[in-house]
């Protein structure tokens, strides 16, 4: 069986089986509440053959368990090369290990490329093995560059043979309007408060809520965190100790994290000078500032270099630098 069982998604699963109208779907909602596993699900439940029409998959007949296998000749999963392994291991699906990359070789991209999207026309073009449908699925539907998603669009909009699509995203005002136009959405919204905490408890996360409103309510989101060692005690230490000027509490959280948690920190500190409590910190753990207009100022700049964060020259002296201008802002609110 996947290890796509996020309890939030039983609603939105049979809800969206039973109103489909179209062979096309796109999953939108925020980041991190599973938006790929609803995908995959649909894919799944549209392959079984055993489910009654409209209901989800029923984890047991031979084309289910293809399926778990990551063995089913009639689906595909397209993904950037750079979230293939871990999407795959994330799902319980069975992937190649990628070689480091050698001096001077491109990383792997996170764009879904041309190349790629014929390789699925090609598939998508052929017969399906089962008879039931062929499927595909894409994750995440934005990172499809103009020239791939240009190639997909006939196929979008003409299937061949009973050729179904989940296209998941959680930035789809980025998707070309054509593509958007030719599916049919699925709003996923955040889950309710207590499912999340339940299921990060039952992944063994300490103090979930404060990941979880560090995050936004995001509960993969605040899973994925925690795996990588940030405990909400070291999140809720960090608006002082970036006060203070300690690079050491951004050090190792390399300049795109870096950036997106100097971000929360901003958002937090312009509330609280307009009066509104914070968002993603406790109230006991941000300064409170006096002036908006250093915190606006801070958030442009956080912005123009949340746009090079994949890219640093050096990540070092990057993030000192992104730790003396938070450190200048803070105190100049202050004043």
């Amino acid at each position: 069986m996947l290890n796509a069982d996020l309890p939030w998604l039983q609603t939105p699963l049979t809800d969206a089986l039973q109103r489909a109208r179209s062979h096309a779907l796109l999953v939108q909602g925020p980041a991190g509440v599973g938006q790929l596993e609803l995908a995959v699900k649909l894919a799944q439940s549209w392959l079984c053959e055993a489910a009654a029409p409209g209901q989800p998959a029923c984890n047991h007949c031979a084309s289910c368990k293809l399926f778990a296998s990551g063995t089913h000749p009639d689906f595909q999963l397209l993904l950037p090369e750079a979230l293939d392994a871990s999407a795959r291991e994330s799902l319980g699906l069975p992937f190649e290990e990628a070689e480091a990359p050698k001096a001077g070789k491109a990383k792997p991209s996170r764009e879904i490329k041309v190349d790629a999207v014929r390789n699925l026309l090609s598939f998508a073009q052929a017969t399906s093995a089962r008879g039931r449908a062929k499927v595909v699925v894409i994750f995440p539907a934005e990172a499809l560059n103009g020239i791939a998603a240009n190639a997909l669009l006939k196929t979008l909009e003409e299937p061949s043979g009973v050729l179904r699509f989940a296209l998941a995203s959680h930035d789809s005002a980025s998707l070309l309007p054509t593509i958007r136009s030719r599916c049919q959405p699925v709003p996923l919204h955040l889950p309710p408060r207590d499912a999340a905490l339940a299921w990060l408890a039952s992944k063994g996360v300490d103090a979930a809520e404060g990941l979880l409103d560090a995050t936004g309510g995001r509960p993969q989101q605040a899973l994925a965190w925690s795996e990588a060692g940030v405990t909400d005690a070291i999140w809720q230490a960090i608006p002082k100790r970036v006060a203070r000027g300690e690079v050491a509490a951004l050090s190792d959280w390399g300049p795109p994290r870096a950036i997106d948690a100097l971000q929360r920190l901003c958002h937090d500190l312009l509330r609280r000078s307009h009066g509104q409590p914070g968002q993603f910190f406790a109230a006991a753990a941000l300064p409170s500032p006096r002036r908006a207009a250093p915190l606006l100022a801070w958030d442009a700049e956080l912005r123009r270099a949340a746009r090079h964060a994949e890219h640093p020259l050096n990540a070092g002296l990057w993030i000192e630098a992104l730790v003396a201008q938070a450190r200048a802002a803070i105190a100049a609110a202050a004043r």
